[in-house]
């Protein structure tokens, strides 16, 4: 099988490959950069989950007969707290496609304030650790979980809810 992300996003790629790596041996992953078609920082649910349908679809279109995944970071506010969100999606070369969320944590106010002012998390993360390119790595996840669940984990788990929807649609 051939795969195909669209990112090159080193902890989205390390969690693609992972997954794939372990529920289909000896399949092909290539990694692109393509648009997510939403703003660089996504807000809500919906916004999130159509960058991630936005990179599926468009990593596929770059590779005929490629499976397209596409994995996305965005925030939310749910009451009066801004949570981080996340969603992947796969789309076959038919065009059918399969989505799934992931785990969400509150971001501290300070960071929250500065997302609803229109700046990206990554950018506002790294400035408040003093550090660059978190979202290489570790993502806000692991710094605001100790590390205890890191960007790469992260996506791992939504890419295996994703793979698992295709074994089941391959299956059925």
């Amino acid at each position: 099988m051939n795969f195909i992300i669209g990112s090159t996003n080193q902890a989205k790629v390390k969690a693609a490959r992972t997954v794939i790596e372990n529920h289909f041996p000896g399949s092909k992953v290539s990694e692109v950069k393509v648009p997510s078609g939403v703003k660089d920082q996504p807000v809500g649910d919906e916004e999130t989950r159509a960058g991630a349908l936005n990179r599926a679809t468009n990593a596929t279109n770059e590779l005929v007969g490629a499976i397209g995944i596409g994995l996305e970071g965005g925030v939310k506010v749910l009451e009066d707290e801004m949570f981080v969100c996340n969603w992947g999606a796969l789309v076959l070369p038919s065009g059918k496609s399969f989505t799934a969320g992931g785990a969400q944590i509150p971001l501290p106010d300070e960071i929250a304030s500065e997302l609803l002012k229109g700046r990206e998390l990554g950018i506002v993360v790294d400035e408040y650790f003093k550090a660059s390119g978190i979202r290489h790595s570790e993502g806000a996840i692991g710094m605001f979980t100790a590390h205890a669940v890191t960007r790469d984990k992260l996506f791992e788990h939504v890419m295996q809810l994703l793979i698992g929807q295709l074994k089941y649609y391959k299956n059925a």
